[in-house]
């Protein structure tokens, strides 16, 4: 009997395409939304995640300025971190390595070819503070560092526009007007950072780059690696009860310094894009509540229409029962083709916003799944209703209508 029910909806929806295709639109495009949306969140989450983590684990950075304003941010002059901070946190029991770095945005040119990028300057424990490795040649060493020798490391990115697939290493480079040899090049990292090519560096020995192309002895920032076992926030308020002793931040004063939790700022980025995923899907699901208004009303239609059929089909013995689950299930088989379309064209536009965004398409089947669950509720809750209203023909006056 079920089986037959559900053939016979099924050549209703196949007799009137057009009012199946308009009646299931909003169906589809509540499910395709909220897959859509969630998919390109979860994505959009995870690479907040892995743009954070590559930063370093168990990584501190500190930097000059009012908490929240940068430097200068509160009406006052904030003074610059210096190597002098640095080596002072290096002394910290709950510190293994530290590690200042400032960038200049320069021009480097080799084999006839200009490429613009960023140089950093910092120390060797750099690389193990933010989890480099080399594929090619040596990082400097800490007589090139002391010195200022103009030597770099090239990440794969400026490799790859200078010098193709060749080995770079022992060459010269000219770094706008200086020239630097090079002596390693910097495994590929597949992970970008917010957005950002992260190959697309040169790393230098901080001194020369304060004193060859920035000419300032300022150091943006100090990345700090917390020691093994001890949680960051007890590294963390050391480094503040230092830095307020080095910069004489008096008590009850505002800080004139940041130190930054790459966890917390993990924790707060993956909280905010969770909530605005989650704001968006509740926005698309309302689509899904508008499809099933949309099955009612043809639903209605569709009794007004086939009243006289409904008439015949109890005059010869037709029970309530059987005319309510035939537009019921009528109904549902409406709801369910929706929402089988909008789970495939969820998924494609899933994939298509992930591929634009350069995120991993990370799709969740249970909220797949809870779609398609729910776009069955959607047509067991609108087409009651209309499928009641069916069954409570008068089949007399059924018959009479014209």
């Amino acid at each position: 009997m079920l089986f037959e029910t559900i053939r016979l909806a099924l050549l209703t929806v196949a007799r009137n395409k057009l009012r199946s295709f308009l009646t299931v639109l909003g169906v589809v495009i509540g499910v395709a939304s909220v897959i859509a949306m969630v998919t390109v969140g979860q994505g959009s989450t995870a690479q907040v995640q892995s743009d954070v983590a590559s930063l370093g684990s168990n990584l501190l950075m500190l930097r000059a300025g009012a908490p929240g304003r940068g430097p200068g941010g509160s009406g006052e002059t904030s003074a610059p971190l210096t190597l002098r901070d640095a080596a002072a946190l290096a002394d910290l029991s709950t510190v293994t390595a530290v590690a200042p770095a400032s960038g200049a945005n320069v021009t480097a040119v080799a084999n006839g070819v200009n490429w613009k990028t960023t140089a950093t300057g910092t120390e060797s424990s750099y690389l193990a503070i933010r989890g480099w490795t080399l594929s090619l040649g040596r990082i400097f060493t800490d007589a090139e560092a002391l010195s200022g020798t103009p030597v770099c490391i090239l990440g794969e990115t400026v490799r790859a526009a200078l010098f193709g697939a060749g080995d770079p290493t022992d060459s010269d480079i000219r770094i706008d007007a200086m020239s630097c040899r090079v002596i390693g090049v910097l495994a590929r990292r597949e992970a970008s950072t917010f957005g950002q090519d992260e190959n697309d560096l040169i790393l230098m020995p901080i001194r020369t780059v304060m004193r060859r192309l920035t000419g300032k002895t300022d150091v943006a920032q100090i990345y700090i690696s917390v020691s093994s076992g001890v949680a960051t926030d007890i590294a963390k308020a050391e480094i503040e009860t230092l830095m307020r002793e080095r910069r004489r931040v008096g008590a009850g004063r505002e800080d004139n310094f940041n130190v930054f939790d790459m966890k917390q700022i993990s924790s707060m980025l993956t909280g905010i894009t969770s909530v605005l995923t989650g704001l968006l899907s509740a926005v698309a699901a309302i689509s899904l509540v508008v499809g099933g208004i949309g099955i009612m009303n043809i639903m209605l239609v569709s009794v007004t229409e086939r009243t006289r059929e409904i008439g015949i089909r109890m005059a010869i013995g037709a029970t309530e029962r059987q005319v309510l689950m035939q537009f019921l299930v009528e109904a549902i088989v409406l709801s369910l083709i929706g929402g089988i379309i909008g789970i495939v064209v969820g998924l494609g536009l899933g994939l298509a916003g992930s591929y634009a965004l350069h995120i991993s398409f990370t799709p969740d089947w249970r909220v797949i799944l809870a779609s398609f669950v729910f776009s069955a509720v959607v047509g067991v809750v609108f087409g009651y209703f209309p499928a009641r209203r069916a069954a409570r023909l008068d089949p007399i006056e059924a018959l009479r209508h014209q």
